[in-house]
């Protein structure tokens, strides 16, 4: 499969993930800590960092892309990792990282549906089909940055 085509998975790939976040918020109650929301923004942003490298046709184009993936992948791995290792055994969410960041960027007051967070990480901390939620995201966090780094070591 050539880059581009490898990119626009990737970027359908991140809005799904933001979808099923949204279904099993909305129709499972499984309401979102602020460490979940962030991986949402951070899945908007691949998606959108993907699609630079689909709709910029040259070779510099498409490595733009795969390192903005990359590095979002990075965070978004980040996130989960300290979503699972360390803010799911606190009780409180309340100003840490994720609730600062979130805040900055406007996105939970304008936006609540997608990017508010509605429980607290203890509260949040949940398993989907016997896995903890947050390991989902990780997985696939993992998984663009390895299709990112497929596309930038593709020569053409």
């Amino acid at each position: 499969m050539r880059a581009p085509a490898w990119l626009a998975v990737v970027s359908a790939a991140a809005v799904a993930a933001v979808g099923v976040a949204l279904v099993t918020q909305h129709r499972w109650d499984m309401m979102p800590c602020a460490w979940c929301v962030l991986q949402r923004l951070v899945f908007v942003a691949i998606a959108l960092a993907a699609l630079v490298g689909v709709l910029l046709p040259s070779l510099q184009g498409r490595r733009l892309g795969a390192v903005l993936v990359g590095l979002l992948a990075l965070c978004g791995l980040a996130a989960a990792g300290w979503q699972h290792f360390v803010a799911a055994s606190s009780a409180s969410c309340a100003m840490t990282l994720a609730d600062k960041i979130m805040g900055a960027t406007g996105l939970d007051s304008r936006f609540p549906e997608v990017f508010a967070a509605y429980a607290s990480c203890a509260d949040a901390k949940v398993n989907l089909l016997g896995l903890p939620y947050e390991t989902y995201s990780a997985g696939l966090f993992v998984l663009m940055l390895l299709v990112a780094l497929r596309v930038w070591r593709q020569p053409r």
